[in-house]
């Protein structure tokens, strides 16, 4: 089999790696506020945050291409700037943030509920601002499990489909992610290039699930 063209590798890999820059900041500064919070919107919240998790991911794309379309509010102030988001690899890495934030923000959160609290507390007692609390206490306490979760959500963002086709269609060269590079392999009937790809995902995929492993030893 000739080696197909690598564009949707290259594209998959500058997708999920900035998906996963804004993630982890995200996410784990989510995770340490919610930490703190016991206000009585706590449930709903969290229900919103992990709610990209549960729902279908087309069901997630939708939504996004009903705000970010040009008729759509997001789209509209957008248009605005004369910026426009939909079918572009920029939405690829939106659509790639939503669906990945909800496993950063779990491992991110469990991270910093397994911290003694006394040690936080001490810190507070001492004159110690909460961003120094965060930044030299609860970050490095919980950088193992921010970790785990970095690359949980490096693989979610790795193999997104359905929000990314909802809103970033398949573009060769530009949108067309290795997901989608498998789907439409098969769709066309060339099984050897599906087989190409989902190598490459599984490899990918296995050496981020040995990371997590060995750092939980």
């Amino acid at each position: 089999m000739l080696i197909p063209d690598l564009s949707p590798l290259w594209i998959s890999l500058k997708v999920s790696l900035l998906a996963t820059i804004v993630t982890f900041g995200l996410g784990t500064i989510v995770a340490y506020k919610m930490y703190h919070y016991r206000g009585k919107a706590r449930s709903l919240i969290e229900g919103l945050l992990i709610a990209p998790l549960i729902l279908p991911p087309t069901v997630v794309g939708f939504v996004l291409l009903v705000l970010l379309g040009k008729n759509g509010i997001l789209g509209q102030m957008l248009a605005q700037w004369h910026l426009q988001l939909v079918f572009t690899w920029y939405a690829a890495v939106l659509a790639a943030i939503v669906v990945s934030f909800p496993l950063m923000y779990r491992a991110a959160l469990g991270a910093f509920e397994q911290i003694d609290s006394l040690l936080l507390d001490a810190a507070r007692l001492e004159g110690a601002s909460e961003i120094t609390v965060f930044w030299y206490i609860a970050l490095p306490l919980a950088i193992p499990g921010i970790l785990a979760g970095t690359i949980l959500a490096f693989a979610r963002a790795l193999g997104e489909f359905g929000a990314t086709l909802m809103i970033a269609g398949n573009i060769p060269g530009q949108t067309q992610t290795m997901p989608m590079a498998i789907y439409f392999a098969v769709e066309a009937g060339a099984i050897q290039e599906g087989w190409f790809w989902t190598i490459i995902v599984v490899c990918i995929s296995l050496v981020g699930i040995i990371l997590v492993n060995s750092w939980k030893v």
